[in-house]
């Protein structure tokens, strides 16, 4: 019984963990696109501002 538990809380510790982890993944792939989607605007930015631009865009949305 107690390891049952043991395991149990192992395993929502790796759940969190990993949801951290991809979370931030998905952000920066997320700016990256955003990024070279800026590129082929008429007037395009450069790759600061795009990366300031697509940073506060992002973070506003959500």
């Amino acid at each position: 019984m107690k390891f049952k538990n043991v395991i149990t809380i192992i395993l929502i510790i790796l759940g969190i963990y990993l949801i951290f982890i991809f979370k931030d993944h998905n952000l920066k792939r997320a700016i990256d696109a955003c990024i070279a989607g800026s590129q082929k605007l008429e007037k395009p930015m450069t790759i600061k501002e795009a990366k300031k631009f697509c940073e506060d865009k992002i973070m506003s949305e959500k």
